[in-house]
């Protein structure tokens, strides 16, 4: 039976996520310059900063991992890895949509793009490394330490737009939103709807492989 926490998580995220998209098309109005296109926009960010959330829980995880060498660190540094990198590759999907309509083009070698492609590789690489080291101790290891590496690499991203010179547009800064208060509105209620979905997604992960780990340790028992 699903625990009382995951079942309203995973009730909230059933709500949220269709009202976030049906504020995204009936609600938020079409930005003058982009059009219709612009709408990619809500989903485009929601999903970045989910990403984000993934690689820092990830770091942290790794960290508690290498000093405390406990499973259950290990095991919400992959949960939250798996989560991102899904994330990550509709974040690029998503950009390289809306950069066809404004830029003309799918992809473009632009700072914040570049270092988001980055992102992606390392821990890309943190899933295939998962999957070629069968001893878990090692494995758990070098994992944690490619985990807390790779998010160097986050806060690059988020400042590349304001660090670097960018064709991609920074809409939010410290001192003001560019964006209409519907839109606002919208852009809030899509943070919070994959921000559930995020916790959903990461609690259900984190029991599967706890499960499978269990089921390794039985057959370790029964082939002594």
């Amino acid at each position: 039976m699903m625990p009382r926490l995951s079942l309203t998580l995973s009730i909230l995220a059933a709500l949220l996520v269709p009202a976030a998209a049906a504020a995204v098309f009936f609600h938020a109005p079409v930005e003058q310059t982009m059009g219709v296109v612009q709408k990619i926009f809500y989903f485009h960010l929601a999903l970045a900063l989910s990403a984000f959330l993934s690689f820092a829980v990830a770091c942290v995880s790794g960290i508690l991992y290498l000093l405390r060498r406990e499973r259950r660190f290990d095991v919400a540094g992959a949960a939250s890895v798996e989560i991102g990198v899904v994330f990550t590759t509709l974040v690029l999907i998503t950009g390289s949509l809306w950069g066809r309509s404004i830029w003309n083009t799918w992809w473009t070698w632009d700072p914040r793009l570049t270092t988001s492609l980055i992102l992606w590789l390392i821990y890309a690489s943190y899933l295939i490394l998962r999957s070629a080291v069968e001893e878990e101790g090692r494995r758990a290891t070098f994992c944690a330490v490619i985990a807390v590496a790779g998010f160097l690499d986050v806060p690059i991203v988020f400042l590349s737009a304001r660090m670097f010179r960018s064709i991609h547009p920074t809409i939010i800064t410290s001192d003001s939103v560019g964006l209409e208060p519907p839109m606002v509105r919208t852009l809030l209620l899509c943070l919070v709807a994959f921000l559930v979905l995020w916790a959903v997604l990461f609690r259900l992960r984190c029991s599967l492989l706890r499960n499978e780990a269990r089921v390794r340790d039985l057959q370790f028992e029964l082939e002594r």
